[in-house]
């Protein structure tokens, strides 16, 4: 699957270096999940496996955050930014020479191996259960 023309459209809006790094997210997430759905959802690039969020990234205040929806769960000490609500897990990037394409793969590979049910919590009243 190749990146939407929104998400293009919303890295493109980008500052430059931020539009790298957004550039060098979203090629390696296809690359890496190519089965992945990725379209704008709540403003933001996001990927779904099976209609399931996965991984996504947003412009804030302190740089680029790249979440894994279900990251807290991947053991990795680098998503140190975890949810308190739900099982979600994130990192910040303010450069693009600190995207570590080597941590994304494998973090991208474990976020398709690690699912918690994102899809269905409305549906369970905010009660998340561990797909995979």
């Amino acid at each position: 699957m190749k990146i939407s023309k929104d998400i293009q459209a919303y890295n493109n809006k980008q500052a430059s270096k931020d539009k790298t790094i957004c550039d060098l997210l979203a090629q390696t997430i296809v690359k890496v999940l190519p089965e992945a759905e990725n379209k704008i959802w709540h403003a933001h690039p996001v990927w779904f496996l099976e209609g399931n969020p996965i991984a996504g990234y947003s412009k804030q205040k302190a740089g680029l955050r790249l979440m894994f929806w279900s990251g807290a769960d991947f053991e990795e000490d680098k998503l140190n930014v975890v949810g308190k609500k739900f099982k979600d897990a994130s990192i910040f990037y303010t450069e693009p020479e600190h995207v570590n394409i080597k941590d994304l793969t494998r973090w991208l590979k474990k976020s398709r191996d690690i699912q918690w049910d994102y899809k269905n919590i409305v549906k369970r009243r905010g009660r998340l259960e561990r797909l995979k």
